[in-house]
């Protein structure tokens, strides 16, 4: 099995098009042969805002082959449009390290893998369902330390996804080693209050942690081969 993260950034004639995927794409990506999980995610204003940026999109993917990922990558229909009307695409072939909690009810990174602990980039992913009631306190506070997490020692990059704006939320970051990411989590003030008040107030309805060895990835983001 393999899973891969897109970052797909649009040409700037091409918001419309890509706003609606997010609601057309849904029944072709279904139908795709070795496809087990999909999410295709919008990004925040600034990497990190609540308000979204329609130019960059994420796709997240778990296949049960790497040949099913290749055919879907080279040959698919919404693809190639997608390659057609993009500006640059980064895509990262990722093994789960460690992954804990659930995403719409299910652990889609919990299959076996060769993958161990080693030197070279990991990539971390965070996802949660916020409650309504929470969203406030929830922005005053995570959205803030989020956006630290670009500027941290170590980090090739990092932003903000979500499947719907405001209450249902991601962040992805790449790290150059699994040291640089654990002197972050582990020494950043803001990052352990946040993490207290969340586990405190119960802001969040279901939540996910993934951490992954990047195995590979082509292209670019913002111009940058990471």
């Amino acid at each position: 099995m393999l899973t891969t993260l897109s970052i797909l950034t649009l040409q700037p004639d091409q918001k419309r098009w890509g706003f609606a995927q997010m609601g057309t794409a849904q029944r072709p990506l279904q139908q795709v042969a070795g496809l087990q999980f999909q999410k295709l995610l919008g990004s925040g204003a600034g990497g990190f805002g609540a308000l979204p940026n329609l130019r960059r999109y994420g796709f997240m993917a778990v296949w049960e082959s790497e040949a099913a990922a290749a055919r879907f990558f080279t040959e698919h229909p919404l693809w190639q449009q997608y390659q057609q009307r993009t500006s640059e695409i980064w895509t990262a072939e990722l093994a789960p390290l460690k992954s804990h909690g659930l995403w719409d009810g299910v652990n889609p990174f919990a299959y076996p893998t060769e993958a161990v602990e080693a030197a070279g980039p990991v990539a971390v992913l965070t996802r949660a369902s916020i409650r309504w009631q929470k969203t406030p306190r929830f922005w005053r506070y995570v959205a803030p330390t989020s956006a630290t997490v670009a500027h941290a020692p170590g980090v090739q990059a990092a932003i903000g996804l979500g499947e719907l704006p405001v209450v249902r939320q991601a962040t992805f970051s790449l790290w150059e080693s699994q040291q640089a990411m654990q002197d972050y989590a582990y020494r950043s003030e803001k990052h352990k209050q946040v993490i207290k008040l969340t586990r405190q107030e119960n802001w969040y309805g279901e939540e996910l942690f993934a951490r992954f060895r990047v195995v590979r990835t082509e292209g670019t983001w913002d111009g940058r081969v990471l």
